[in-house]
């Protein structure tokens, strides 16, 4: 079934069961059949390393890495799907060491909106400096259990359900410990508390799923595009590194 969202209106709030839905299960599809051949490495800027270097993407992403890297990788990802955050753990210490490093690739994380908590926590980890972004998603994706856990009951209030956009995220924050998860994550809380009443974020993050649901017709998280082609069937570091050592990162 195709996932669109239109507005911030649009996304669900339902539980967090129910959005789990749209979440990819698990898939690894085999490398393409030819391989290009191996590309050079390229080095980064002096005293840096490749993973130093982020940028928010006019596309409302997030990318770590060479800005020409003849690889260019998208994920676009949620922070309450489960699959996503084995991603977090399993594959992504593995892609930024071991393939961003050389300058070949580039990877950029999209946050692809499942519901009202999934962009109140998307708002939060847009809050600091761009070279916070990874490390904050990282958290967000290691500590999912627990956020889930503060994150329920919340979701029974039928109050939120008409709530204005710019009080609701505060609420959630306030009410499901994520200005104190943020904060002792060096986000200031009347900072987290500003950033999540920005509506105009929270309306952004929602029709960056619409484009992107369009552009490349996704229908769960994660979904993997390299150098502007989705990488069908391949939700897990175990079909994405065959793929990129098969483009020529090797």
């Amino acid at each position: 079934m195709k996932l669109v969202r239109t507005t911030i209106a649009a996304v669900s709030l339902a539980t967090l069961s129910i959005g789990l839905v749209a979440c990819k299960k698990d898939a690894a599809a085999p490398g393409a059949t030819q391989t290009a051949a191996a590309l050079p490495k390229v080095a980064p800027p002096a005293g840096k390393q490749w993973a130093d270097v982020v940028v928010a993407t006019p596309e409302g992403g997030y990318r770590m890495g060479n800005p020409d890297a003849p690889l260019k990788l998208i994920e676009y990802g949620s922070l309450t799907c489960p699959h996503c955050a084995a991603f977090s753990t399993e594959g992504f210490p593995k892609l930024r060491d071991q393939y961003v490093s050389t300058g070949r690739v580039s990877i950029e994380f999209r946050n692809f909106v499942r519901d009202k908590f999934d962009t109140a926590l998307a708002m939060l980890t847009r809050c600091g400096e761009p070279e916070s972004f990874f490390a904050l998603t990282d958290q967000v994706f290691a500590n999912q259990k627990d956020i889930f856990a503060k994150l329920d009951p919340v979701a029974q209030d039928p109050a939120l359900q008409s709530m204005p956009t710019d009080k609701l995220f505060t609420t959630l924050g306030t009410r499901a410990g994520l200005i104190d998860f943020f904060a002792a994550r060096g986000i200031a809380k009347d900072k987290a508390m500003a950033c999540l009443a920005n509506s105009a974020t929270a309306e952004k993050l929602a029709l960056d799923v619409q484009k992107a649901t369009d552009q490349f017709e996704i229908t769960g998280t994660p979904t993997f595009i390299l150098n502007g082609k989705k990488l069908d069937d391949v939700a897990a570091w175990q079909g994405l590194e065959p793929a990129l050592q098969n483009a020529g990162a090797r």
